[in-house]
C-alpha cells in the first residue's frame, strides 16, 4: 500500500492554520495534514516524515539551521510583503489574500516544486482535436470541460458566450451542472479541479 503523504502545518495563528489545512485537504485529498503551534511541538512529533513544511516567517527565523537543511520540502507563510533575503531562498506563500488567489498560488508552487510530475492536458487537447469524448471521473461533458477552463482563467458568462459561440443563457446553463456534477460551489473549488484533472495548468490561471 503507497504512503499517505504527510504535510505539517507549523503556525502560532490556529485561525490561519485551519485555513490552510482546509485548502490543502481539498487539494490533496489523499494526504494527511497535521498543525502544530509551535516548533517545539512539532519537533516532538517526527519531523522528517513530512513530505512539505508549510511555516511562519518567525518559526524560520527562530529555527532556520533546521528548515534550511530541508530547503525543498519548506514553505514560508508571508503577508505579501517582500521578506528578508534568508526568507528569499525558499518558496513561499502570501496568506494574505482571498481564498481563490491562494489556490491559484498553492497551484502554482505545486506545479513548480514539482515540475516533471505535472498534470499536463494532453487528453484534453487530443480529445478536442480529435471529436472524441472526454472520460471526466464525474461525467463532464468536452463542452463543460471547455466552459470550466474559461471559467478557471477568469472570464464571464458574457466572454465564455462569445469565445464559444453559444448563449450566455447556455453558459449558465452549463456552470450549473459543472457545479452540480463536481458538489463544489467556489471558483477556488472550480480551479483545483481543473488543474489536479489536467484541464489547465497552473500558469495559466
Amino acid at each position: 500500500m503507497p504512503h499517505t503523504p504527510e504535510i505539517a502545518i507549523i503556525e502560532a495563528n490556529t485561525l490561519t492554520c485551519i485555513g490552510l489545512r482546509t485548502i490543502i485537504e481539498r487539494m490533496m485529498p489523499f494526504a494527511t495534514v497535521r498543525t502544530f503551534n509551535s516548533f517545539e511541538q512539532f519537533v516532538r512529533d517526527t519531523p522528517d516524515m513530512y513530505f512539505h513544511y508549510f511555516i511562519s516567517s518567525q518559526v524560520l527565523l527562530e529555527h532556520s539551521a533546521f528548515f534550511i537543511e530541508r530547503k525543498n520540502k519548506t514553505i514560508i507563510l508571508t503577508n505579501g510583503i517582500a521578506g528578508t533575503p534568508q526568507i528569499a531562498k525558499f518558496h513561499t506563500l502570501n496568506i494574505f489574500q482571498d481564498e481563490d488567489n491562494m489556490v491559484r498560488s498553492m497551484l502554482r508552487l505545486q506545479q513548480s516544486a514539482h515540475a516533471h510530475g505535472n498534470h499536463i492536458p494532453t487528453q484534453f487537447k487530443q480529445a478536442h482535436d480529435t471529436g472524441k469524448s472526454l472520460e471526466d471521473p464525474n461525467g463532464l461533458s468536452l463542452r463543460e470541460i471547455e466552459v470550466l477552463t474559461l471559467i478557471v482563467k477568469g472570464l464571464t458568462n458574457k466572454e465564455i458566450a462569445e469565445k464559444l459561440f453559444i448563449s450566455t443563457t447556455t453558459v449558465i446553463s452549463h456552470r450549473k451542472n459543472i457545479m452540480e456534477k463536481l458538489n463544489v460551489r467556489s471558483v477556488s473549488g472550480l480551479t483545483i479541479y481543473a488543474v489536479m484533472n489536467g484541464y489547465i495548468e497552473a500558469d495559466c490561471i
